[in-house]
C-alpha cells in the first residue's frame, strides 16, 4: 500500500491508497472555492495520478463537513475583463476536460455544497457519490453570468434537457435526495463510509480488463458530443480495438473455463 500526502496547506492534497488516488481540496475556510491557484494544482494532480500505473481511479472530494466546492472564486471574477473571464472560463475547461480523458474512472464524493464551479466539477466526473446533506446548485444567473466551466453542456447530457434548464435558470440549488432521482448522483451513502464506498468501487472496477475500461470510457466520453450514429460508430471501432487485446482472449476463456481472469492491461 502506497500512502503519500502532501503538506496539509496545499491547495489540493493528494493520497494514493490501495490503487485510488484521493485528490482533497483544500480551502476549507472558502468553502474550497476553485480560485486559480488551486485549479493549477488540481491540474498538475491529475497529470501526475494520470500516469502513474498503481493508480487504478481517482477520488476528488473536498476538506471539511460543509463542502464539495462552493463555486468558482467569485473575488477573482469579480472585476474580470470579457476576455480575462474567457480566458478564465478556458483554463477552467481544460482541466475538468482532463478528467474525462485521464483514461480512469474519477469518482467524485460530494460532502456538501457543490456550486457553481464545483457542480461543474462533479459533473465531469465518471461517477458523483453523495452524502444526504449535499446540495447541488448551478447559480450563475443570480450573479449576471452562466456556468463557464462546462455546465450548459454536461448538465442536460445526465440529467435531460429540462431539468438542466431549471437548475439552470432559476439559480435555485437542490438538495441529495433530488439529485439522486434525476440521475445527477448514482449513490447516496453515510459522510462516515462514503470514501470506503468510493474506493470499493474503484476496486471493483480495477478486477477487470484495463485496456476495456480504457475504452469503454473513450466511447462513453466521444458519444457524448455525437449524434447516435456517430456514437455508435465510435463504439464499434472500440470493440474491435478490446477484440484485439490480450485482455480480451483471457477474459474470454476466463469465462469459458469458469475461472477467475488475470487481465495484464495489453
Amino acid at each position: 500500500m502506497s500512502d503519500r500526502r502532501d503538506s496539509n496547506d496545499a491547495p489540493v492534497l493528494v493520497q494514493r491508497r490501495n490503487g485510488a488516488a484521493i485528490l482533497t481540496l483544500n480551502r476549507p475556510k472558502v468553502l474550497n472555492a476553485l480560485n486559480r491557484a488551486l485549479l493549477d494544482h488540481l491540474d498538475r494532480a491529475l497529470e501526475d495520478v494520470g500516469s502513474d500505473p498503481s493508480v487504478i481511479g481517482v477520488i476528488i472530494t473536498g476538506s471539511g463537513d460543509r463542502a464539495f466546492a462552493a463555486g468558482a472564486d467569485i473575488a477573482e471574477m469579480t472585476n474580470a475583463t470579457g476576455l480575462e473571464a474567457r480566458a478564465s472560463s478556458a483554463h477552467g475547461q481544460q482541466i475538468f476536460g482532463r478528467i474525462e480523458t485521464l483514461g480512469k474512472p474519477v469518482i467524485a464524493v460530494v460532502n456538501g455544497f457543490a456550486f457553481g464551479g464545483g457542480c461543474e466539477l462533479a459533473l465531469a466526473c465518471t461517477l458523483r457519490l453523495a452524502t444526504p446533506s449535499a446540495k447541488f446548485g448551478q447559480p450563475e444567473v443570480k450573479l449576471g453570468l452562466v456556468p463557464g466551466y462546462g455546465g450548459t453542456q454536461r448538465l442536460p447530457r445526465i440529467i435531460g434537457r429540462g431539468m438542466a434548464a431549471q437548475m439552470i435558470l432559476t439559480g435555485e440549488p437542490i438538495d441529495a435526495e433530488q439529485a439522486f432521482r434525476i440521475g445527477l448522483v448514482n449513490e447516496l451513502v453515510a459522510a462516515d463510509l462514503i470514501i470506503e464506498r468510493a474506493e470499493q468501487l474503484i476496486r471493483t472496477i480495477g478486477r477487470n480488463a484495463p485496456v476495456a475500461v480504457r475504452f469503454a470510457l473513450e466511447s462513453m466520453r466521444a458519444h457524448a458530443g455525437a449524434d447516435l450514429s456517430a456514437g455508435l460508430n465510435i463504439e464499434n471501432a472500440m470493440f474491435g480495438l478490446c477484440a484485439q487485446t490480450d485482455d480480451k482472449r483471457e477474459g474470454t476463456s476466463a469465462f469459458l473455463e469458469k475461472r477467475e481472469a488475470h487481465f495484464v492491461g495489453k
